[in-house]
């Protein structure tokens, strides 16, 4: 009898693909939304949205006059949205290689590269005061969290006859 990987795969791995798929959708917004601001709004409104923390509240936050460092600053803001957006992405094939193949190499992709962009957010934006930890902020961690601890225990166990 040959391998069926949506047969073997059980009800925890399947939430955990659905929450890292809601993860997934949740960062390509990010990413949109920083295309679109890029695009439509001004250096004032794309900080906005990386701002507002205790440590950078938004009364306070210096923004730029000048037509280089608004340039720059443009840039550097729409390359984070799009690299939050491009992990998002990464995200829809890891929560398909879970859902559809029962992946063992697409949960780890998961848990070492999503989770290297997500921690390395939470750690450096969030807990550091730069962005305001809300619901929308700290919702995506948790959700991974909660994709990257339920899915081991639906995936089937490795053997010699699987990939």
């Amino acid at each position: 009898m040959a391998f069926s990987a949506t047969n073997q795969i059980r009800t925890p791995a399947k939430i955990g693909a659905g929450m890292i798929l809601l993860w997934s959708i949740l960062h390509i917004y990010v990413g949109v939304t920083g295309a679109l601001n890029f695009f439509n709004a001004d250096i004032k409104t794309q900080w906005e949205t990386l701002l507002g923390g205790a440590n950078a509240p938004l009364d306070s936050f210096v923004y730029p006059t000048d037509s280089l460092t608004i340039n720059a600053q443009s840039h550097l803001i729409l390359n984070f949205c799009l690299d939050v957006g491009g992990y998002g992405v990464l995200g829809l094939f890891v929560a398909w290689m879970i859902w559809r193949q029962a992946s063992w190499t697409g949960f780890w992709i998961g848990v070492i590269a999503i989770g290297i962009a997500d921690l390395s957010f939470l750690f450096a934006m969030v807990t550091s005061g730069v962005i305001v930890a809300d619901l929308a902020t700290i919702a995506g961690p948790v959700i991974w969290f909660i994709g990257v601890g339920l899915t081991p225990v639906g995936l089937p166990r490795k053997s010699k006859t699987m990939n």
